[in-house]
């Protein structure tokens, strides 16, 4: 009876606990937390359960504790983070936390998962001896959908402060509902660690995000210098992609739009299909992939598509435009990499630092994907993890926009090459073709100076000749003491010749002259003239006087024993007589020339066919030789 009698009271304390603390009595199933303790905090997800309540169930229109029904199928967390993909449930978590240490503490429950949309927490004191309902403190209401203030602290995480007098427990329940993924990852901290990782990570935020400017803007001071596109879609992408980080880790909802709830959820995909717009603009510039090409047409197409994107975001729900624009952003990355892989295969060289910087970016962006849509859990390491592969991606993109400019450059060098190669070539052929044309003038200068110096007729030199010549020899044998000698040879009774035969025969005869001079006359410095009609003359520097008429009594011989054929076949000999003389000193050329001169005409007088030197007469055959006076 005394048993029956205990059972009876145990079953109506607990009937009376439940009905007093309501659905806190529930929590029982999830061992308290030690705060006091760095290893119990550490391990927090061993002290964590919950519930999934799918609509229709009561517990998924409640919006407090009391109206939770009474006894619910809660869930140990069993050290997993609660991460969910995307659902319509709404999640009940329930936490106890105790203190046992001998000083009261103040601990933060934090929430590091800002995407959100309703968060609430509440809290309730819980002795040892029992609950009591007048220590419940007033609910944390708070969310994307909420304005930033409601957080009660200005952190892009969701922080609940947690006081714990000396060996105080606490009931912690939290309802988290969600219009995308659902992640829940929970950390106990104390001040002095959240301070310390939160300057952690502002160190680490501040030189990714302070990185991705510094790029852009190089990117954009490239592109105002260069005006070379690439360079500003480089820049856009990396403004695009360093937004929907910066949405997607709070802190646009924090320092952008703390007031405005439908930017807080707006962003995100907006920011995902500007990206998704960037990354085919840039990879269209620096692939330059050919015109009228497949390529060409599928980065069209999602160029389009992704211009919809952007518009189609503003006028659907978020759960739709967030999943559109994560598969478009996957189908711009992988038709991105096969177009890059063609490209590469085709010998763009560049292509490769493109490719390798996009299989980074899609590992990385595939890990952070699932983390941020609820397929992975640790979304901090997640996030860290994606800044650390977006930025080596950055860097290889930035990289291979320098290999781009250096081929670039190499391919300007070589036309550059190429045409100073052909300027060379075209330079040098119009010097050969110079060359040849001055040489064809010199030819035809030569031609016209020995039209101008020469006797048409004979081809000996001409009067011209003879008289640009004879000065200079004069002066020539005034300095050296040398020897000059001028010879006139004229024709015998050549008018009768003209007049009998004719003047061409007459020609012939010339000619037959000149032949038998240029054969007499041997000596490089020798010079045979017809300076006038049937006169001939010769300029002898370095002989003198004897030798002259030794000279000349062979021209008149030869001369004498070349039978002519006249017209008819007439046979004749011509004559020739000549007159010498020997430049002395004090004479200019015009004297000598009128000694020779002088002489030619007594040998004349004297009959002809004979020689007549300077005050010396000879005949053709050294016979007879008289003074000229």
């Amino acid at each position: 009876m005394l048993r029956l009698w205990n059972l009876l009271t145990a079953c109506f304390l607990a009937t009376a606990g439940l009905l007093f603390s309501g659905q806190l009595a529930a929590m029982e199933p999830c061992p308290a937390l030690d705060a006091a303790s760095p290893d119990a905090r550490s391990a927090i997800n061993h002290h964590i359960c919950f519930y999934s309540a799918r609509p229709g169930e009561p517990a998924h229109a409640a919006t407090a504790p009391e109206d939770l029904p009474a006894e619910l199928a809660w869930r140990p967390a069993r050290g997993h983070d609660l991460v969910f993909s995307h659902t319509d449930s709404v999640y009940w978590i329930q936490l106890n936390v105790r203190n046992s240490s001998a000083e009261s503490g103040l601990w933060y429950l934090k929430l590091h998962y800002p995407l959100l949309d309703e968060v609430t927490f509440w809290q309730k004191s819980r002795y040892q001896s029992g609950y009591s309902p007048e220590d419940a403190r007033p609910p944390l209401a708070t969310g994307d959908l909420f304005p930033f203030a409601t957080r009660g602290i200005d952190y892009r995480y969701f922080l609940l402060p947690v006081t714990l007098d000396a060996g105080e427990n606490h009931s912690i329940l939290i309802r988290v509902h969600s219009s995308g993924a659902l992640n829940v990852p929970l950390g106990l901290m104390t001040p002095g660690e959240v301070i310390a990782e939160s300057n952690h990570l502002t160190l680490i935020h501040g030189l990714f995000y302070g990185a991705l400017l510094i790029l852009a803007a190089f990117n954009l001071l490239l592109f105002i210098s260069a005006g070379t596109r690439y360079y500003f879609y480089n820049a856009f992408y990396i403004i695009s992609i360093g937004m929907f980080l910066f949405a997607m880790g709070g802190f646009a909802n924090q320092y952008f739009w703390p007031e405005s709830s439908e930017l807080a959820n707006l962003s995100i995909p907006l920011t995902l299909a500007v990206c998704a717009l960037a990354m085919t603009l840039f990879g269209w510039s620096f692939l330059e992939v050919g015109p009228g090409t497949l390529s060409v047409k599928a980065l069209k197409s999602l160029a389009t598509v992704s211009v919809g994107a952007v518009t189609l975001t503003l006028l659907i729900p978020y759960t739709k435009s967030i999943l559109i624009n994560t598969a478009l952003a996957l189908t711009v990355i992988v038709a991105l990499q096969v177009i890059a892989y063609v490209r590469w295969r085709q010998g763009y060289r560049p292509a490769f630092w493109y490719l390798a910087a996009w299989m980074v970016m899609v590992v990385g962006a595939l890990i952070y994907a699932m983390a941020a849509f609820g397929y992975l859990g640790d979304y901090q390491a997640r996030e860290v993890m994606m800044q650390a592969v977006l930025g080596g991606q950055v860097v290889l993109l930035n990289y291979a926009l320098v290999q781009r400019w250096r081929l670039l450059n190499q391919k300007l060098l070589d036309v550059e090459h190429q045409a100073r190669t052909e300027l060379e070539l075209k330079v040098h052929e119009r010097t050969a073709q110079l060359r040849n044309t001055m040489r064809e003038l010199e030819q035809a200068n030569r031609k016209l100076a020995s039209l101008s110096l020469n006797d048409a007729l004979t081809g000996l030199y001409n009067r011209r000749h003879m008289d640009n010549l004879l000065p200079e020899l004069c002066r020539e044998a005034r300095r050296t003491g040398n020897p000059l000698t001028l010879a006139l040879i004229d024709a015998d009774h050549f008018k009768r010749i003209n007049d009998t035969w004719g003047h061409d025969f007459g020609d012939q005869c010339l000619k037959q002259i000149a032949g038998v001079l240029d054969e007499h006359v041997k000596r490089p410095r020798d010079v045979a003239i017809r300076f006038g009609g049937e006169e001939f003359a010769l300029l002898l520097p370095g002989t003198d006087l004897d030798g002259a008429r030794t000279l000349c009594l062979g021209i008149l011989k030869a001369m004498r024993k070349t039978p002519l054929i006249a017209p008819g076949n007439e046979t004749f000999h011509l004559t020739l007589s000549a007159g010498i003389a020997e430049l002395s000193t004090g004479q200019e050329p015009s004297d000598l020339f009128r000694k020779a001169d002088e002489a030619l005409y007594q040998a004349k007088g004297a009959g002809r066919n004979q020689i007549v030197l300077a005050n010396r007469v000879s005949t053709p055959d050294h016979s007879t030789a008289s003074s000229a006076n």
